[in-house]
């Protein structure tokens, strides 16, 4: 074999070990990646989740929901199934199980899920969403969390038509799975918070650790133009959230 022969051959080994390396330090890198996902949203694999669906507001059938509420937990759904579990869906008045054997996906408001509610009464007291008064000009309610409170605003003058939404995780215990909440003042506030856990858990994660509670309240952006494209985190609100609330003095 010629030299020239031998250094071809050469090169060509030495590209194929470092093609290898590259493949294998790259699998790794998504490996480690899935398992933090996995253990951020309590999904291991072949696990299953429970995806808890909310009412429309305006319907009075018991099995209607929302357009955009339909579209978040599609979205759900292919984060759990992303993480290699399966996703089971039902309606918030037909749960009838405790907590911490699945991973819980809570959709929409107390007004609009039973679950939800149950849920902010257990884990966090200091969140109300207060409904609209008699005549407003919007039947969304307001989210108070502790002292401060957060309005619909209206999509007309210099507004730009801002929503908020609520996103928690909750019940953590040792070797239990958590609980989501995902809470807007609408329908595509809840489409808009599904999205920024979709795309911002690792920061998330960062902020609260894998195995952290936290709740955080989300801003939509001129939901009327953008729908739920664009949010952006307005407030870390954990303390106010899961403190109870002083009783009031008679």
């Amino acid at each position: 074999m010629t030299d020239g022969v031998l250094n071809v051959v050469l090169g060509l080994i030495a590209s194929a070990i470092s093609a290898g390396l590259g493949w294998l330090a790259q699998t790794l890198r998504r490996r480690r990646r899935l398992e933090r996902e996995r253990a951020f949203f309590g999904l291991p694999d072949d696990g299953e989740a429970l995806l808890v669906v909310n009412q429309h507001p305006a319907s009075p059938s018991s099995k209607s929901v929302s357009r955009n509420d339909v579209y978040a937990l599609m979205e759900l759904a292919a984060l759990v199934r992303g993480c290699g579990a399966r996703a089971t869906l039902t309606g918030h008045d037909q749960v009838r199980q405790g907590l911490g054997d699945k991973t819980e996906f809570c959709v929409g408001g107390p007004a609009s899920n039973v679950r939800t509610a149950a849920h902010l009464a257990s884990w966090l007291p200091g969140v109300v969403f207060v409904p609209a008064p008699a005549g407003a000009d919007s039947p969304a309610p307001s989210l108070r969390v502790g002292a401060r409170e957060f309005g619909l605003a209206p999509a007309a003058g210099e507004s730009d038509g801002s929503a908020y939404a609520l996103l928690a995780r909750v019940h953590l215990r040792p070797g239990s799975r958590p609980v989501f909440l995902i809470a807007g003042q609408t329908s595509v506030s809840n489409h808009a918070a599904v999205r920024y856990l979709a795309a911002h858990h690792r920061g998330l994660a960062r902020r609260h650790g894998s195995d952290g509670a936290f709740a955080v309240v989300l801003r939509v952006v001129n939901a009327r133009a953008y729908g739920p494209d664009v949010v952006e985190f307005e407030a870390d609100l954990t303390a106010a959230a899961t403190a109870r609330p002083e009783p009031v003095a008679v």
